[in-house]
């Protein structure tokens, strides 16, 4: 698979988050029965534009928004499948390299978390597809000179999900 460098590019940096893909709609879902509602996980990679964050436009929005971001594939895997979430290893491996090499314990918010926290305000639909948030090891975290550049190959996987393995490709 191949994914493309942002416009504009000169920080794109990659993190390998656990996705988190919502099965029936939840509406003000407490924490405690939050998991009922998800249909299962799968590997994201969330990759940002750290260029855009602190320099033109903040956080999120245009750093993680770009469409050539946030590679989801293959596929979830049933939430029966993956029992406990909050207990899988994950890594990210640019060019053999190890980038980062850790655990959804790690993770800024549980999955729970993630199922009921929004929908408090809003209504979460069957597909919605959450990000649990990144875990140690990512560019903004470290003084790298190396940013993700076209040609490089990009491997993360997540224990009982899969491995994804990523071309980067340049922008048109």
């Amino acid at each position: 698979m191949s994914d493309r460098t942002s416009r504009g590019s000169s920080k794109t940096d990659r993190e390998v988050e656990l996705g988190v893909v919502i099965g029936k709609e939840a509406n003000c879902v407490p924490e405690d029965s939050a998991f009922e509602h998800v249909a299962g996980c799968c590997v994201n990679n969330e990759a940002s534009e750290r260029e855009f964050q602190p320099h033109r436009s903040g956080q999120c929005v245009r750093a993680k928004s770009e469409d050539t971001l946030g590679m989801i594939r293959p596929w979830p895997v049933a939430r029966n499948e993956v029992p406990c979430p909050q207990d899988l290893a994950m890594y990210l491996d640019v060019n053999g390299q190890r980038y980062q090499d850790v655990s959804t314990p790690t993770m800024h918010f549980s999955v729970a978390m993630i199922a009921s926290h929004p929908s408090q305000f809003m209504s979460l639909q069957p597909c919605d597809v959450f990000s649990t948030g990144t875990p140690p090891g990512v560019g903004m975290g470290r003084n790298l000179s190396k940013r993700l550049k076209p040609g490089e190959r990009t491997e993360l996987a997540i224990q009982g999900l899969c491995v994804q393995t990523q071309n980067a490709l340049a922008s048109p």
